[in-house]
């Protein structure tokens, strides 16, 4: 019997429409255009209007779009794992309102935390229901809304972060396709440097929290900088080490949209060129969760069956890891 793999066999995205370029938020803090492109590579992120709109909303519409393009019916999918940062709510899951909208009666679902490398490791979760034959059809979804994290009078963050995400849907190959191999770390002495200061159970919300605008997310960017680009670089170059991958084996670069800098870094250790490097950090931002899964959306006509592709990822906790894949499908 041949080896069981877990394949994406499908891809989607969602953005919102508003767009929030430099221009703007140069009307909100004092920075400009030139200093956010030159530090970041960002020129405009997505948000996401409109009251009682949470990352379920983001999330519906990615799935929605998935269960077509792959021809699977709702009450098929038997797991959707949701990445989020910014769940709807503290409970339920995200997952579940997101299986309650989208009609999939007969999966159970659940929410996974790792910050930004949130869809890599909910892909290696997932994998593992498909590897071992438990489940045929397993949805991913990585999606964040943080701009209702986001300080509008932060530099250091608002500048950062958008809104979006997409999913993927996972079924068994057996011809030596999808997920070959994945590398996942974390480190909890990194918190200090990029966390929320309150809203969980150690500090509930007061008055006080909220007087001290301590419902945001709060970076010391030079060291998570720092970590970053070390952590992404060196997961990347040994997940190719260790599959004997050289630069010319690799298709594409899938690497977490949180700073062009960190992504030629982590490129150039791989010795991969700017042509094989999925990159839409200049149209969407830092979307958490969403990185990954909204540049495979947007790179799926590029992509052919048999491309090797290396998914990367650095995030807060600190978290990082990477993901060797095999692409599964031609393009349509």
């Amino acid at each position: 019997m041949s080896k069981i793999t877990a394949a994406i066999t499908g891809v989607s995205g969602y953005a919102p429409e508003y767009v929030l370029t430099n221009q703007e938020l140069e009307t909100m803090v004092e920075t400009n255009d030139e200093w956010i492109v030159s530090r970041t590579g960002i020129k405009e992120r997505r948000i996401l209007k409109g009251e009682d709109q949470g990352t379920s909303a983001i999330a519906i519409p990615a799935v929605l779009e998935l269960l077509q393009k792959t021809n699977t019916k709702p009450e098929e999918v038997d797991l959707l794992i949701c990445a989020t940062t910014t769940p709807d709510m503290v409970f339920p899951a995200t997952a579940n309102i997101i299986c309650a909208e989208v009609g999939a009666v007969n999966a159970f679902g659940y929410d996974l935390q790792a910050a930004c490398s949130g869809f890599l490791f909910a892909l290696s979760t997932g994998a593992q229901f498909v590897e071992t034959g438990k489940y045929k059809k397993v949805v991913v979804v990585g999606a964040d809304k943080m701009s209702a994290i986001v300080d509008y009078t932060d530099r250091a963050t608002c500048i950062i972060f958008g809104d979006g995400g997409g999913a993927v849907m996972l079924e068994p190959n057996t011809e030596g396709l999808g997920i070959q191999d994945s590398i996942l770390k974390s480190d909890g002495t990194g918190a200090q440097f990029l966390h929320m200061k309150a809203g969980g159970s150690r500090r509930p919300a007061t008055a006080e929290t909220v007087a001290r605008r301590e419902h945001y997310a709060f970076q010391e960017g030079q060291q998570v900088f720092k970590f970053a680009v070390k952590g992404m670089a060196d997961v990347s170059a040994e997940v190719m080490e260790r599959n004997n991958l050289t630069a010319d084996d690799i298709a594409w670069l899938v690497p977490h949209q949180a700073n062009k800098r960190i992504i030629d870094a982590t490129a150039n250790r791989m010795g991969v060129g700017p042509d094989k490097v999925m990159l839409n950090i200049q149209k969407y931002g830092n979307t958490t969760s969403g990185t990954i899964p909204l540049c495979l959306w947007e790179y799926e006509k590029q992509l052919k069956k048999g491309d090797n592709l290396v998914l990367a990822a650095f995030g807060g906790g600190f978290t990082w890891g990477a993901i060797y894949l095999k692409w599964a499908y031609d393009p349509k």
